[in-house]
């Protein structure tokens, strides 16, 4: 693992660096970071001065949004799914985190709970913004957000955040909550979140910006979570049976959800919209070897499940519970 920090106040560390930042598969994996040193001051400085600068804190992005993207078709109908159902998950986030700023045990989580309810609340703005963008009114926003994800609330994020917000609040485990959000509910929606800056790179730029913004916020939470977890758990082994038995939990929700259902069904407009703009995209690498044109939905799907396992079979042996990797992983090998 790296510790990446800045060497002098006015540079901006690597891991924030909107150039130079990893993508979110490599940061997850390679970078380590602690709440300690993503404090309130390292984000007013690192990130609301570093990563949002040049005009990126209110639309997270500075590209131009192509003219095809506002008209009718798959292509659209996929992103603007896309773009209200994450709007959705973030602002569930920020309603859960804030019970882990209230449950945290200490001011250094409690900075860094603070930081990361911001960094999720902004998350969810941007992506409400980009939806004007596309076309979609700004006076009936909200309503069409959550009229167009009733289904995906009701099926995938209401029981997500009632089980995190259970284990903080109502049996009073924090971290026992900072591993079910870090290992259970970003581990798994990650790299979807990565597989989407790939997507748009070429389709819809602005959307690739949004996406590439959200991720390296994502490193940050993860490897942060992930430190406090390890932490913990080094100064009380005899944690580790209520540790795997809330992974254990988390796994066993996260199977019962239609979560493939609703990410097929965006897929597979994408794939129709894809193949509108064939020119464009000839010759483009999702990753390399990989042609997107040659992608299925399923394909896709499958590949950000693979990097979900590849995720996992780093960080939890970091955080000390190698045994959990075959809990997470959704491949069985």
């Amino acid at each position: 693992m790296t510790t990446h920090t800045p060497s002098n106040p006015d540079q901006v560390p690597v891991e924030a660096d909107w150039e130079l930042a990893p993508n979110l598969l490599d940061g997850a994996q390679e970078l380590t970071l602690t709440a300690e040193q993503c404090d309130l001051g390292y984000w007013l400085s690192a990130v609301a001065q570093g990563t949002l600068r040049d005009g990126r804190a209110e639309r997270g992005h500075t590209a131009v949004t192509p003219d095809y993207m506002r008209a009718d078709g798959p292509l659209r109908e996929a992103l603007v799914l896309e773009l209200g159902n994450r709007s959705l998950a973030e602002s569930r986030a920020v309603n859960v985190l804030s019970n882990y700023v209230i449950g945290a045990p200490g001011v250094v989580e409690q900075e860094f709970f603070v930081t990361q309810v911001v960094d999720e609340a902004r998350h969810a703005m941007i992506f409400r913004k980009h939806l004007v963008d596309l076309g979609i009114p700004e006076q009936d926003l909200l309503g069409f957000i959550s009229g167009q994800g009733e289904d995906y609330t009701k099926r995938v994020l209401n029981p997500i955040a009632e089980f995190a917000t259970t284990v903080v609040r109502d049996e009073g485990d924090f971290i026992g909550a900072v591993a079910v959000f870090t290992i259970v509910i970003e581990g798994v929606l990650a790299p979807a979140a990565e597989l989407s800056e790939r997507k748009w790179t070429l389709l819809d730029p602005a959307a690739s910006e949004i996406a590439r913004g959200a991720s390296i916020d994502e490193i940050r939470h993860l490897t942060v979570g992930s430190s406090i977890v390890r932490d913990h758990l080094r100064r009380n082994p005899s944690y580790r049976p209520r540790l795997i038995e809330l992974i254990r939990r988390g796994r066993a929700l996260w199977d019962e959800l239609p979560s493939e259902e609703f990410v097929l069904e965006r897929e597979e407009l994408f794939q129709e919209g894809m193949f509108q703009h064939t020119a464009l995209l000839d010759g483009y690498q999702v990753f390399p070897g990989c042609k997107l044109l040659e992608t299925t939905p399923k394909q896709r799907y499958d590949l950000a499940e693979r990097w979900t396992d590849d995720m996992a079979e780093i960080r939890l042996p970091y955080m000390g519970i190698p045994e959990a990797v075959d809990i997470i992983r959704t491949h069985p090998r």
